[in-house]
């Protein structure tokens, strides 16, 4: 990757962080998960997936559908950043005006599913891609997965009809942050190894940086990884991203900040605010 594109990646990626703290207020958002996938799917739309705002309605076109939807914020802001819509459009967050709130919508274009009940959207994602191969097309089909949500039993499930249909056009992404709601997921409900999982249902499977992007790049330019099968990749990621005082931590689920500390998380986002704030800095309601 060169020096252009990762720095235009690294902007971008920049930008809609700002926004995803933005959205952190006046009824809050899901913040630490979705500062821990903003890289990801910048990389997806700017890079990798056939996607624009201009070929929406072309049946040729990639598909992209996050099943872990309230990391929701990360997608607002990258469709933002990239044309979907425009930028003022995110200050309607919450409100009674539009659609743009906690999970997506398919009346906001670009969203291809609605989302927020986790556990569907991969089922949904086969589906299409069985159709993509009857009608002899060429599509990606990408679906962005929650580390916490592989409890559900309907992930395992698809898992098991992907293998079997031997879907090389599907490509899981499980967004590894490590933290499922307000605990790490090794402490509830331990799911590792999750390649060799996979693996066993018929996957091949590969691990990336999901916040650098040239290791992304260097993966994703491996897909498919086999013919034989689905594809899946474990984006290892920090709850959090971006925000030393906020990463990693169970209790920056959902957050409902005030505009002050909005503004504290902006100017610690820009390097401005030198000491890292504490817990009893920035409280989550």
């Amino acid at each position: 990757m060169d020096k252009a594109k990762k720095t235009e990646l690294e902007n971008t990626a920049f930008n809609v962080r700002e926004h995803i703290i933005r959205m952190s207020t006046d009824g809050g958002c899901f913040i630490g998960a979705s500062l821990s996938c903003a890289d990801l799917i910048v990389y997806l739309y700017k890079e990798f997936l056939n996607v624009t705002k201009d070929n929406l309605n072309d049946p040729e076109r990639d598909y992209l559908f996050l099943s872990k939807g309230h990391d929701v914020p990360a997608l607002y802001g990258t469709f933002a950043e990239i044309g979907f819509f425009e930028k003022d459009r995110l200050k309607n967050h919450l409100k009674t005006n539009d659609f743009i709130y906690w999970h997506p919508n398919t009346n906001i274009p670009g969203i291809e599913f609605h989302s927020g009940s986790l556990g569907h959207l991969l089922s949904v994602a086969i589906g299409v891609a069985i159709d993509c191969k009857m009608r002899g097309q060429k599509n990606r089909i990408v679906v962005i997965l929650g580390d916490g949500e592989l409890d559900e039993g309907s992930v395992w499930e698809a898992a098991l009809v992907a293998g079997a249909k031997k879907l090389d056009n599907l490509i899981a992404v499980v967004d590894r942050n490590k933290f499922q709601a307000n605990i790490a997921t090794e402490e509830l409900i331990p799911l590792n190894p999750i390649a060799d999982k996979f693996e066993a249902f018929g996957w091949k499977t590969k691990s990336c940086n999901g916040h650098d992007f040239e290791d992304m790049e260097k993966t994703f330019s491996g897909l498919p990884f086999s013919r034989q099968g689905p594809s899946l990749i474990i984006a290892e990621t920090i709850r959090g991203k971006g925000l030393p005082s906020i990463e990693s931590r169970a209790d920056r689920w959902f957050v409902n900040f005030t505009s002050e500390e909005v503004e504290m998380l902006l100017k610690e986002l820009h390097g401005e605010e030198k000491a890292r704030l504490t817990s009893d800095t920035i409280v989550a309601r």
